[in-house]
């Protein structure tokens, strides 16, 4: 396939990545979004989409979710294209100064400069350590609930001690879904007031809670083609195995975040972040520039607020970048024809 041309791949679908598409079309310039996971929203949507954010400007609270909703409608005008749910394994720089930029779906790319906003890297479950799990992967074993409805009325075992795993043993256990909770220790990471609901699932009898980890899984059929899980056997703090029936298995162990193809690209690192200055938020390779958290700068701090900042001040030097002969001006869009022009407000 010949390469796509553009004038900014951006590597991250995630609020900072879709807000520097938002900055860079303020400035007249187009964007190809690329990212490993299959929707936009990187941590907000992976994470906790349902989770508040109180520190967003003018937004006293903002859920995830809608956070990346809005970020997407924001960036609407500038008709950004996505490539989604493939990741980034090759950027090189090209002998004309432009880069190569590639994913493992084999779509290769002819960019003028590259920012790379991937947060903390690409995220990996953490995978349940039981034998013979990953014949059940995406069908009976999950590590994210793609669509409630699916689930209710269903046997259904859910491991974990985390927001995610409380919030929805929580969820289901409202909808009288038969649920069991299994976390390895009597203390949850969750917010307490998510624990004191599952607590009282618990007390009503909606919710079986074990201490214990996941010791094998019980299967009909295993070793053909029609094997069927049928639930997972536990092991208990005090040593007892329960075999619990389940149609579904649930881990929510956390995402451990992966470097990957970032680490062999040849730009500076420090902790397993991408070193930038604070002017541009460019790294080590000029036209190669880097917002969010996958950067670091002496008082580095890890907010979508200050990604935000580091997204705009980027936008005007990747345009010096792409256009070092065009005199810049800095235009409000309360007041310019022109960027309300981009932003399809004109006369409003």
């Amino acid at each position: 396939m010949n390469p796509i041309t553009a004038e900014v791949v951006i590597i991250g679908a995630g609020p900072c990545g879709l807000f520097q598409v938002f900055e860079l079309g303020l400035l007249g310039i187009s964007a190809h979004v690329l990212d490993s996971l299959p929707t936009p929203g990187g941590q907000c949507t992976e994470l906790y989409p349902d989770k508040p954010i109180y520190d967003i400007p003018a937004l006293p609270v903002c859920g995830a979710q809608e956070l990346i909703d809005r970020l997407m409608q924001q960036a609407q005008p500038f008709h950004p294209q996505f490539h989604l749910g493939s990741e980034v394994s090759e950027l090189r720089q090209l002998d004309s100064g432009r880069f190569l930029v590639r994913n493992a779906a084999g779509i290769t790319f002819d960019a003028g400069a590259v920012v790379i906003a991937a947060g903390v890297g690409s995220f990996q479950p953490r995978h349940i350590g039981v034998e013979g799990a990953a014949e059940f992967e995406g069908t009976q074993i999950h590590y994210r609930v793609r669509s409630a409805a699916d689930f209710l009325g269903k046997r259904l075992a859910i491991f974990g001690g985390g927001d995610s795993a409380l919030d929805w043993v929580n969820e289901f256990a409202s909808k009288g879904t038969s649920v069991t909770l299994v976390h390895r220790r009597a203390e949850f990471r969750a917010a307490p007031a998510s624990v004191a609901r599952m607590r009282e699932f618990e007390a009503a009898g909606k919710v079986r809670h074990i201490e214990g980890l996941a010791q094998s899984l019980l299967v009909d059929g295993a070793g053909t083609a029609a094997a069927r899980l049928r639930g997972i056997e536990v092991k208990a703090r005090e040593g007892t195995v329960h075999a619990l029936e389940a149609e579904h298995v649930f881990a929510f162990f956390g995402l451990h975040p992966k470097l990957g193809p970032i680490a062999e690209w040849g730009l500076e690192l420090e902790k397993k972040a991408l070193k930038v200055d604070t002017e541009k938020f460019q790294t080590s390779v000029p036209g190669i520039f880097a917002v969010g958290d996958i950067n670091t700068y002496p008082g580095k701090k890890k907010l979508i607020l200050s990604g935000f900042h580091e997204a705009a001040l980027a936008a005007f030097a990747i345009q010096h970048h792409l256009f070092p002969a065009k005199k810049q001006f800095l235009q409000y869009t309360t007041t310019s024809p022109a960027l309300q022009k981009r932003l399809g407000v004109t006369g409003s």
